[in-house]
């Protein structure tokens, strides 16, 4: 699991993101909340809209790397 923090400040487009505990872009103790630990930034930003409908994912931290994989079995 990973610690997840909302900013307390709007970005330039006065939205505010969610960032990841070791995240370069996250703000200063004092600019951000504490949301808890999740497993990625979607289930931190079900969390941040419920304290801020302005919430949005960081693009540097929270960006989902999962693929899914399916494979299709052959039945003779």
């Amino acid at each position: 699991m990973k610690f997840f923090y909302l900013s307390s400040e709007p970005n330039e487009s006065g939205k505010f993101e969610i960032h990841e505990r070791e995240c370069e872009n996250i703000p200063d103790l004092l600019d951000r909340e504490y949301l808890g630990p999740y497993n990625n930034g979607n289930e931190a930003l079900r969390k941040a809209l419920d304290l801020n409908p302005e919430a949005i994912t960081c693009d540097n931290c929270c960006v989902s790397s999962f693929q899914a994989i399916f494979k299709k079995n052959k039945i003779d």
